[in-house]
């Protein structure tokens, strides 16, 4: 049996990731373990300049007086999950996945250390900010780990800058 890939999502995971995956197991049998974070951690400023930068102007001060509902989060972290095991089953060696409490980079950290995982895989939606400056998830994961880390966007084919 080859070593686990884990991956960590903040989107649920649709037909394009399931591709995109499929083609990074190459038709082997690594079991795939997917990790959601309940909590993104997102630092307001950053956010508001995202989306700012993205157009999304409503978005922007919407996000920016929202409050946290950490049972929400929760709730949505399990649809999140659901949904990307969904769209990954059958491939490689079997996929199962849980929800990561704390600092999500530092769970995936973890549960690579802990499978003794061959691969780590980050995939999330475009962050400007984040991505220009070298901050996003995928980067600090490949720093603490001392090995590549693969940065997909969701829902496409297309790969960070990590």
């Amino acid at each position: 049996m080859s070593d686990p890939i884990v991956i960590l999502t903040e989107e649920p995971l649709g037909a394009d990731d399931r591709v995109n995956i499929q083609a990074l197991v190459a038709g082997g049998d690594a079991p795939l373990v997917v990790l959601v974070p309940a909590n993104t951690e997102r630092h307001l400023l950053v956010d508001f300049l995202e989306n700012l930068s993205l157009l999304e102007i409503s978005k922007a001060f919407r996000e920016l007086t929202a409050h946290s509902d950490p049972a929400g989060e929760r709730a949505e972290a399990a649809e999140t999950l659901a949904l990307s095991l969904a769209a990954l089953a059958g491939l490689g060696g079997g996929v199962s996945g849980e929800i990561v409490e704390g600092r999500a980079v530092d769970g995936l950290v973890a549960k690579v250390k802990e499978l003794g995982a061959g691969q780590a895989v980050v995939i999330t939606r475009p962050h400007a900010v984040a991505d220009t400056f070298h901050t996003d998830w995928a980067n600090k994961a490949q720093d603490k780990l001392g090995l590549p880390v693969l940065h997909l966007y969701a829902g496409s084919g297309f790969i960070g800058d990590s």
